[in-house]
């Protein structure tokens, strides 16, 4: 299929009444058309992996032509600055989290960007960085404890980050690392509690609510 005809196809098959939604979700739909993800997927699937496509896809800026990309990217052919590029590009907390737990957790850099991108101080930067967490311990089933124990000291620090999408990242990443094994809970529950203490940075609102939503979750 060539572009156009894959644009066409999901504007034939968009609902507004779907975008309308999208946008209660608190997702930006100056771009999007009101498609739903199943809909994207099969799309996907028919049209098979396919790299370069998926490059000239993103230049679209069309919200889920975006994602269809990521769905049809080959993880392997993508680089360090592809990524930087289209982790730029994320306006919605959709779009970044379809992108990363499509493709990014799939690439050589999951690892080092997880790491990376929660330090940066653009919003969706880092709530990618967190979703990245987040999609690794859902995905890597091969990864080590140890690697994940790395996130924990990340997840506490910018608990403290008022913004909602951020917010929101932050309590899946821990949710999803504490729910990947036994001893992973144990350190999640541990760093719940230290965000949760009195005396760490005179625990704001947004840390008290990503630590207590993680307890109820990871005490259950």
């Amino acid at each position: 299929m060539t572009i156009n005809e894959i644009i066409n196809h999901l504007k034939k098959n968009s609902n507004p009444k779907d975008k309308e939604g999208m946008a209660r979700f608190g997702i930006d739909v100056k771009y999007a058309l009101g498609v739903k993800i199943p809909i994207l997927r099969s799309l996907a699937k028919k049209i098979g992996k396919n790299h370069q496509l998926a490059l000239d896809l993103w230049k679209s800026k069309i919200h889920e032509v975006r994602i269809l990309a990521s769905m049809i990217d080959e993880a392997g052919k993508v680089t360090e600055k592809q990524m930087e590029q289209w982790v730029k590009c994320f306006n919605s907390w959709d779009l970044c989290d379809q992108v990363c737990m499509n493709l990014f957790d799939k690439t050589k850099f999951a690892w080092e960007k997880a790491l990376e991108w929660p330090k940066r101080k653009e919003e969706f930067v880092r709530r990618a960085g967190f979703s990245m967490m987040a999609c690794l311990a859902w995905h890597d089933k091969k990864a080590r404890d140890d690697n994940f124990l790395k996130f924990f000291p990340i997840i506490k620090q910018y608990s403290i980050d008022e913004r909602n999408f951020v917010k929101k990242a932050v309590n899946w990443a821990l949710r999803q690392v504490g729910k990947r094994n036994i001893n992973l809970r144990k350190h999640a529950i541990k760093t719940a509690k230290e965000i949760l203490s009195a005396s760490w940075r005179n625990n704001p609102r947004p840390a008290r609510w990503i630590a207590n939503d993680a307890l109820r979750e990871l005490k259950n």
